[in-house]
């Protein structure tokens, strides 16, 4: 029996991008989605087009937010964590798994934001997926704005502070490294499915999409890497193991 097993679920996120295997252009999101798949829980989804729309359920305003019942459970590592409560042993959080994650999470997301964000080439895609639903007056000087902003953040975090053939020139030595790293076989860490498969995969994976072309070629061109990708969508695609429903 796993730990309140009674209670529904619901996902509160951003709007679906309408992308085949993408549940989200988020990350984060993305990360949530397929960790509640692969643990084997339904759930439910509340989608809105500004993460601010959940702030009831989330300080920062920022989403996921898993509600487990009335229970709210913000920001993606405690919600890998709250799912671990729920169904015990299914998806590895070990002391390394737990550092990949982090990892994940920080250096490698610097990267994604960057492509979407900063990247001349790939910001025309990003702002009219992004903000479609803003009225045309505001849409005409908000998303300028956030991205000013955006890359303010990226110059601090050390992403963008040497400008764009400085950050790409890291991003490659970073998937190589990864792509040397990148199992042959199975998952991440050559044991059972972890966090840190989750949390690498939901960055990797959403520079597959539309908005960056360049960054996600880059990524198909790390042969290894690219088939643990592939390992990974596959095993956490669909719910694989019916133990529960959300309700």
């Amino acid at each position: 029996m796993t730990a309140n097993a009674s209670l529904p679920l619901t996902l509160l996120e951003l709007a679906d991008p309408g992308l085949p295997g993408f549940e989200s252009y988020s990350p984060f999101c993305l990360k949530a989605h397929r960790a509640l798949k692969y643990a084997g829980l339904s759930y439910a989804c509340i989608r809105a087009d500004n993460p601010a729309a959940h702030r009831p359920h989330s300080p920062t305003g920022q989403v996921p937010v898993l509600l487990v019942g009335a229970e709210a459970v913000p920001d993606s590592t405690d919600i890998l964590a709250r799912i671990e409560q729920l169904v015990p042993g299914r998806i590895s959080r070990s002391p390394e798994a737990l550092l990949w994650e982090e990892f994940a999470d920080t250096s490698v997301n610097g990267f994604l934001v960057a492509a979407r964000w900063a990247d001349d080439r790939n910001w025309p895609a990003t702002r009219a997926a992004f903000f479609r639903a803003m009225p045309a007056p505001v849409r005409a000087v908000v998303p300028t704005l956030l991205r000013r902003k955006q890359v303010q953040r990226l110059v601090a975090r050390d992403v963008w502070r040497a400008g764009p053939d400085a950050c790409w020139r890291r991003f490659g030595a970073l998937l190589d490294q990864l792509d040397a790293r990148a199992p042959e076989h199975g998952f991440w860490l050559n044991g059972p499915l972890s966090v840190a498969d989750l949390a690498l995969f939901a960055q990797l994976h959403c520079l597959r999409t539309p908005l960056t072309p360049w960054q996600g070629a880059e990524v198909e061109k790390r042969k290894r890497l690219s088939a643990w990708l592939g390992r990974v969508d596959a095993a956490t695609r669909t719910v694989s193991v019916p133990l529960r429903a959300a309700s």
